[in-house]
């Protein structure tokens, strides 16, 4: 009992709502604090608003949202100030504020944060004490910021690499179940209705991948700019092509779920005859069935490998995988011969079981080391080219200033 309690708490404390919780909490309270020491306003609540959104779950977000709320902030105010000096507050001036505020709030790449250009200038319109109250808006609009990038310094918030790659490996594991639920049904007389929920149930994987894809793209903000993290972009890229080579399997292994279904309903349609008859004969469905399983297996050892950091864990890993792939590829082989078998003494689903095979070479081929080995160095070149062309896109003025 107590054992379950401390495991539940454990999990609270990693759970990036309850952290984005508390830390925001503490950084809002602080910048109300220090607005009441700096600024004029009796009740200073921009700044704590302003660290509410400015510290995320990473310090490259933070720093992100920190420069895009200023801007807004200033930039509605700049407006309000321009608009004040020519007319006063109506209904008119305060819709042409507005159109103005949002029009070059895109502009001015705000992002998500263009209403905070008009609500700016909005409020600082509508008073009588402009230069101060826009003085104080913009002040307590810095503290907020800085209290909120002050925080995310000091408390640097977590790596989130160990809650993707869970996120990572459970998806590997749903895989690896839906292909043990497939192989269930082979040894069995055909059922559509069956094979159209292992179908569906294979689609139903592609919400978890944008799952997985929105926990990837947390642990991704959290390796940049963080001081902790000295090969961010090789852990970054490790993750993200260990999720791409997933997503294909996903789609190869839903593909796979639809020939089967397409199978089932062609057996079905023989007639009475073939009610009572299994889909795949008893050797071939063993067959098949351990081939599946090896394929689970190894989709399993390839997400822990991806999500591995330790090195003696990694080749622990990798020799796991290495050992699935070639008892899988054993099987596919055996599984190929007994399909050849097969078609030759009733060839009119030739196409479905030569599809069979095509899908499991395709999965087997996704997953073995060379290919991923291949595609990581293919990413980190691309990579290490974008930042060159970066480089030379922010040196190329100089070099032109400096000619002319």
């Amino acid at each position: 009992m107590l054992t379950d309690l401390l495991s539940e708490l454990k999990k609270r404390r990693n759970d990036p709502v309850v952290v984005q919780t508390v830390r925001a909490t503490v950084a809002a309270t602080l910048a109300y604090a220090v607005a009441l020491r700096l600024s004029s306003e009796p009740a200073p609540l921009t700044a704590p608003l302003t660290a509410l959104l400015v510290v995320q779950v990473t310090l490259y977000s933070t720093l992100k949202t920190s420069i895009r709320r200023v801007n807004s902030v200033v930039v509605g105010v700049l407006i309000a100030i321009g608009f004040s000096s020519v007319v006063g507050l109506s209904w008119w001036s305060l819709g042409l504020t507005i159109l103005a505020a949002l029009t070059v709030g895109q502009f001015v790449r705000v992002g998500e944060f263009v209403n905070e250009v008009a609500i700016s200038a909005m409020l600082v319109l509508g008073v009588t004490r402009l230069a101060s109250q826009a003085w104080d808006r913009v002040l307590e609009t810095l503290i907020g910021a800085g209290v909120g990038l002050a925080f995310n310094f000091l408390f640097a918030p977590p790596v989130w690499v160990d809650t993707a790659g869970e996120s990572l490996e459970d998806l590997a594991r749903r895989v690896r179940m839906l292909l043990l639920h497939l192989a269930e049904e082979l040894g069995r007389p055909p059922a559509p209705a069956r094979a159209a929920a292992r179908l569906h149930e294979a689609r139903h994987l592609d919400q978890d991948i944008a799952e997985v894809d929105a926990s990837l793209r947390q642990a991704e903000d959290s390796l940049r700019l963080n001081p902790r993290i000295s090969e961010g972009l090789l852990s970054r890229l490790v993750l993200r092509t260990g999720l791409d080579t997933l997503e294909i399997c996903v789609v190869v292994v839903r593909v796979l779920a639809r020939s089967l279904t397409d199978l089932a309903k062609q057996y079905e349609s023989e007639g009475p005859e073939s009610a009572d008859r299994p889909l795949f004969p008893e050797r071939m469905a063993v067959s098949l069935e351990e081939l599946f399983s090896h394929i689970g297996a190894a989709l399993v050892s390839f997400a822990v490998l991806v999500t591995t950091q330790v090195s003696s864990n990694a080749e622990e890993a990798e020799s796991r995988l290495a050992a699935e792939l070639a008892a899988a590829w054993g099987s596919r082989e055996n599984v190929a011969r007994l399909l050849l078998e097969r078609i030759q003494q009733s060839p009119q689903a030739w196409q479905l079981h030569g599809a069979l095979l095509a899908e499991v070479d395709r999965i087997l081929d996704e997953l073995a080391p060379e290919h991923r080995s291949k595609r990581l160095m293919e990413e980190l070149d691309r990579a290490s080219l974008t930042k060159r062309q970066r480089r030379f896109g922010l040196a190329r003025p100089r070099g032109r200033r400096h000619s002319a």
